[in-house]
């Protein structure tokens, strides 16, 4: 008893409480969520316009597809666990099952926080990504943490439960879904990124015409710096070419002294390219 790990700061008889509130507060999180994108639609729609509008647009709405398929998947969770603790508890009450499998217990507790932890993070991330102050990539992160934590809540429930309880089966086409869901999220923010840098490096409508004269001229000494990165990228091209020739070839390398060998003649039945004429 005393080398079993100690909860923190929760009494066994209190765990059963704890899976009951963490589950509603999870359910609570995501029905936050789901209004809070709600209003940030609203508020794009009224402030933005054009390209912005649709890519907030279709963000905000895979967002939206994607907690409503965790608000299915905590329901169906909530479910399973009851018809486990009902199936498994025996003459005991639900309380004492719970203390009884504690670490199981503890195991869904956390599940469901890390689920409604990443909901509530990925909302905020859209929210700054739609006010344009975040990064697109902190909703690809939200993302694969929610599939990670769903997943963390499906192995949880799947521990205890029957292989052939019907719960089960919808948990895990719930967990494919939420996965799906997810997956939209990563790619139309991706799609979106694209789109609004596209947008801003080729929209000059607002410039002035001294501003357009400085971008001209800044824009050619790009190319004039590339260009000269190309010629050089060009040079080492040919220099890896000659040697992979001279190597290819069998040639012997070139003696200490600076005198060159002449080549040796070309094995029969192999082609080669001509040699390249060297400057004198």
């Amino acid at each position: 008893q005393e080398l079993r790990p100690k909860s923190l700061d929760i009494k066994q008889e209190e765990l059963g409480d704890m899976v009951e509130k963490e589950m509603a507060s999870t359910s609570e999180a995501i029905e936050d969520a789901v209004r809070r994108i709600e209003e940030m639609m609203s508020q794009a729609r009224n402030e933005s316009s054009g390209v912005k509008l649709e890519v907030n647009e279709r963000i905000l709405n895979s967002c939206t597809d994607l907690m409503k398929a965790i608000r299915l998947l905590v329901t169906t969770s909530t479910n399973l666990q009851k018809e486990i603790v009902e199936s498994g508890r025996g003459a005991a009450t639900t309380q004492e099952f719970y203390a009884k499998n504690s670490r199981w217990t503890e195991g869904l507790i956390s599940a469901s926080k890390a689920v409604g932890w990443g909901a509530t993070q990925l909302v905020e991330a859209a929210d700054r990504v739609v006010l344009h102050m975040g990064k697109y990539e902190e909703l690809i992160v939200c993302s694969h943490e929610i599939a990670a934590s769903t997943a963390q809540l499906v192995a949880a429930s799947k521990v205890k439960a029957e292989k052939s309880s019907r719960n089960l089966a919808r948990l895990q086409e719930c967990s494919r879904n939420v996965n799906e869901m997810a997956a939209n999220v990563v790619a139309s923010t991706k799609s979106g990124q694209e789109q609004i840098e596209e947008k801003d490096t080729m929209d000059f409508s607002g410039m002035s015409l001294i501003k357009l004269k400085k971008e001209e001229m800044e824009t050619q000494v790009k190319v004039l710096e590339l260009e000269k990165r190309l010629e050089g990228e060009r040079v080492r091209l040919g220099e890896l070419r000659k040697q992979h020739y001279v190597l290819a070839g069998g040639c012997d390398a070139a003696p200490e002294d600076g005198e060159a060998k002449p080549a040796p003649a070309p094995r029969r039945g192999i082609l080669k390219k001509p040699p390249i004429a060297q400057k004198p």
